[in-house]
C-alpha cells in the first residue's frame, strides 16, 4: 500500500524502513525510482554496516539514518531534504492541448476546463505524468485503488472509457492508445 500511495500522491518526503513486512526497503526504493517517483527518501534502519548504507544510497535513497537515532537529528535531516531543489517538473502537465494543473486538479483543453470524476482525473494525471510511455494496467489498478481497497481491471477499463468519452469532441491534440495485453499510452497526436 505504501508503494501504491507513493505512485499516486506526490509526497514531499518518504521515510523508508529496510525491514518491511512484505518486502525489502531497498527494493521498494529501486521500484519507486524506476517508476519515476522522485520524492526525497530517508532510510531508517537498524542495519549499520557500510555495505547496507552503500546499497541503500545506490538504490536511490537520499539519506540513511541508523536506529536508535535522536529525534532532533531525524527532523534536521528531513528539513535538509525538504530544502533541496525539487526535480524540475512543469507546474502544469501538458500533452498536446490537454493540460492538468496538479495544484488545482483542473483538467482543461486549450484553457477550457473539463468536468471529470475524481477517478478519471487521477487517471488523466497518471497518464500525463508518463506521457509517451506505456503505463501497465496493473500499475493503474494499484494507483487508482483507494488505500486499503483494490479495484479490478474492469474498473480501470471503465475509467479509461469514461476518460475517452470526456475527451471526445474536444481537439486535445492527444491520443490515448490501448496497448493490448499491457496497458495504455497517452501521447501527442502525430508522435
Amino acid at each position: 500500500s505504501g508503494e501504491a500511495a507513493a505512485r499516486a500522491v506526490s509526497y514531499d518526503l518518504a521515510l523508508v524502513d529496510l525491514g518491511l513486512p512484505d518486502s525489502d526497503g531497498v527494493d521498494l526504493i529501486r521500484r519507486l525510482r524506476a517508476g519515476g517517483v522522485r520524492a526525497p527518501s530517508l532510510i531508517l534502519t537498524a542495519r549499520s554496516d557500510v555495505e547496507d548504507r552503500v546499497s541503500g544510497l545506490d538504490a536511490g535513497a537520499d539519506d540513511y539514518l541508523v536506529k536508535p537515532f535522536n529525534n532532533a537529528e531525524l527532523l534536521a535531516r528531513c528539513r535538509a531534504l525538504a530544502r533541496r531543489t525539487p526535480d524540475v517538473r512543469p507546474a502544469v502537465l501538458t500533452v498536446g492541448r490537454l493540460s492538468l494543473d496538479p495544484a488545482t486538479q483542473i483538467v482543461s483543453v486549450s484553457g477550457v476546463p473539463l468536468v471529470l470524476a475524481p477517478r478519471e482525473r487521477m487517471l488523466a494525471e497518471l497518464l500525463m505524468r508518463r506521457a509517451g510511455r506505456v503505463v501497465r494496467k496493473v500499475a493503474l489498478e494499484e494507483a487508482l485503488s483507494s488505500f486499503g481497497s483494490e479495484i479490478s481491471t474492469n474498473a480501470v477499463e471503465l475509467a479509461v472509457s469514461r476518460l475517452r468519452k470526456a475527451l471526445d469532441g474536444h481537439e486535445t491534440g492527444a491520443i490515448l492508445d490501448t496497448v493490448r495485453g499491457v496497458g495504455y499510452l497517452l501521447r501527442e497526436a502525430g508522435r
